[in-house]
């Protein structure tokens, strides 16, 4: 690993555990007995090595949850399992971090997103796809417009306050908002899978 990647890699723990905007360049070169000169010598300021942190943070999340794929008894229960583990990786990192970067750099963050899960996006339209297929979904169903729904929806649940303040954890906030929206789209089939999936 080069000079540059460890700045990365020790920059990222540092944003994830302290925030953004309590994470100083200053704060980093104490942790790596660097120089702020070396620091910049590879990123611009503290902005952009934030967007190398991020493009390293979230393709590490797209890795988890493309493998997610190849575990699924059948498409409806893949689904659900695809959004339990980004909810499990998502809230298993400090608030704050995300809080400081929907404040403070939501612009940046939609553009690393757009960039990094393009390819969840397709995996999401094959489980639909499949599913519909399948008998699992409906067949009037729309591929797109259900992915489009499940992406807002799943943003509502990471990027704001509302449901942290409610103290539940991953699997709750699932079943009482992503699985209520998936179950809307089940045929008698599907439904039977989600409840096979949870005993």
């Amino acid at each position: 690993m080069d000079i540059r990647d460890k700045i990365i890699e020790a920059s990222l723990a540092l944003f994830l555990k302290n925030g953004i905007k309590k994470m100083t360049v200053q704060n980093l070169v104490k942790e790596m007995d660097l120089s702020t000169k070396t620091v910049y010598k590879y990123f611009e300021d503290k902005e952009d090595l934030l967007k190398q942190c991020l493009i390293v943070h979230y393709k590490a999340i797209g890795n988890k949850v493309s493998s997610l794929e190849f575990n699924a008894p059948n498409p409806v229960t893949g689904l659900l399992n695809l959004w339990h583990g980004a909810l499990e990786i998502d809230f298993g990192v400090n608030h704050i971090f995300y809080h400081d970067l929907n404040y403070y750099y939501p612009a940046l963050q939609d553009l690393i997103i757009k960039k990094t899960f393009s390819k969840t996006s397709s995996i999401l339209k094959k489980f639909i796809e499949d599913g519909i297929k399948g008998g699992y979904f409906r067949k009037e169903i729309h591929p797109l417009m259900m992915i489009a729904v499940m992406e807002t929806l799943y943003a509502a649940i990471t990027r704001s306050e509302k449901f942290k303040h409610t103290k539940l954890g991953p699997d709750e906030i699932l079943k009482n908002s992503m699985e209520l929206f998936i179950r809307g789209h089940c045929t008698e089939k599907g439904l039977k899978a989600i409840e096979n999936n949870q005993q």
